[in-house]
């Protein structure tokens, strides 16, 4: 008989193949479309909001295969998808919740163009203490233990790194940083965890550094991309009055990640437990799914590999 009390968890790592665009609306700056930031951090997020439009969307269409390839009907049908998101027609709102609840995407690491090596991911205690403390959500230990850095001149990182030059010299940006130890545990995990990509697993492990936390929070508010945008005039083929804006995004290979908390269905003669709503999301998603976040959708932005994870294991 399946579980129907117990609460389960896994985070999903997404990690930006494209530029990505997670607006917050319009702004008084010199930027017109920010991405949406923390308040108290500045540092870029996801409103799981959209994640989870967007993760409905992925079962939706496989599941529309089911019923003649209607979308409609199979948002409105499907025993799985309705119980693990909540009914699809407007009037049935009310009889039940969905079994998912997903966070807001947090910052897992961040890319920065570095002199050696072509980029590092950067990370800091902060984030790594955050993850930590989400994994306990999925019931799993703590990943590593979260190192302590006294001088945002210093870093870790491996010791074999393409980053370095010399023995322990890393400049990043404009900045330079000396390599104090390694992080292998911590870009290890990350490695394992964060994709399905052998490529990428194997440059986590030798391009993953550890920085102080304010060095980190410099470059997650000013090392963004910043893209000028335009609107042409059909019949001149010139850019129209007024119709140029500066657009901020998130760089490529940016890493992120969210919680997905299950409980069991609440669907009425569908008993499922919450792992099992957590098996469809997984089986849904396969193991190299590309799911589009945030806007700009028809010009190539928001393209990101996607992998849900327990955390466990070494």
């Amino acid at each position: 008989m399946a579980d129907t009390t117990r609460q389960a968890a896994r985070l999903l790592f997404l990690h930006a193949q494209t530029g990505l665009h997670p607006g917050s609306g319009t702004a008084l700056g010199l930027v017109d479309l920010p991405v949406q930031r923390e308040r108290h951090t500045q540092w870029p997020t996801v409103p799981g909001s959209a994640i989870k439009g967007v993760l409905r969307d992925r079962c939706r269409e496989k599941a529309k295969t089911n019923y003649g390839g209607d979308r409609k009907k199979a948002n409105e049908e499907d025993d799985d998808l309705v119980a693990a998101f909540g009914p699809g027609k407007g009037n049935d709102a009310s009889d039940h919740a969905g079994a998912l609840a997903i966070t807001d995407a947090r910052l897992a690491a961040f890319p920065v163009r570095s002199l050696r090596g072509v980029f590092a991911w950067v990370t800091c205690p902060a984030v790594l203490g955050r993850l930590n403390r989400d994994l306990h959500i999925a019931a799993s230990p703590n990943a590593f233990d979260v190192p302590t850095l006294d001088d945002n001149t210093h870093l870790l990182c491996a010791d074999k790194s393409p980053l370095r030059i010399g023995e322990s010299a890393v400049v990043l940006e404009e900045f330079e940083y000396t390599a104090k130890a390694n992080c292998d545990s911590i870009a290890n995990w990350f490695a394992k965890h964060a994709t399905a990509d052998p490529i990428t697993a194997s440059r986590l492990k030798s391009h993953l550094a550890v920085i102080h936390d304010d060095a980190f929070t410099h470059y997650a508010r000013h090392a963004t991309e910043i893209v000028a945008r335009i609107g042409l005039d059909y019949t001149t083929k010139t850019v129209k009055s007024g119709a140029l804006f500066y657009q901020e995004v998130l760089p490529a290979e940016t890493l992120l990640y969210a919680a997905i908390l299950a409980n069991p269905s609440r669907k009425d003669g569908y008993a499922k437990s919450a792992n099992d709503m957590l098996d469809y999301i997984t089986n849904q998603l396969g193991p190299d799914a590309v799911l589009q976040i945030g806007g700009d959708e028809t010009v190539g932005k928001g393209l990101c590999f996607a992998r849900l994870t327990d955390g466990k294991g070494d």
